[in-house]
């Protein structure tokens, strides 16, 4: 993991750093979605559901110049841009699998 694309200002406590880097519930859901596999942009919004056009473009910026997300541009017409982890990005799957199984244990005891 490089460091060159992290902010040189992170806080002290890395619960906060950790909250720094992911933001907001629209990275949380772009990260579930490129665990798998790349997507394209279209992939992404229509999985994720209910986000912008602008909301998503802002939000995989954000996490592109933190280091987490990569974009390849394949140089066809017309272009094909695909959206995948990096290797930072990956390592926050054990993060997002344990919201997951959270998420589900609290789900089934509202049941």
């Amino acid at each position: 993991m490089t460091s060159k694309t992290l902010p040189k200002d992170l806080p002290a406590c890395p619960v906060e750093t950790t909250l720094l880097l992911l933001s907001n519930k629209w990275s949380v859901l772009i990260l579930r979605d490129l665990f798998d596999q790349p997507r394209r942009f279209g992939q992404l919004q229509k999985s994720i559901g209910s986000i912008s056009q602008k909301v998503l473009t802002a939000n995989l910026r954000s996490l592109e110049e933190k280091g987490i997300v990569h974009r390849e541009v394949f140089p066809v017409v017309p272009p094909h841009v695909e959206y995948s982890l990096t290797e930072l990005g990956q390592s926050l799957r054990p993060i997002i699998d344990s919201m997951r199984i959270w998420g589900e244990a609290y789900k089934q005891q509202e049941n």
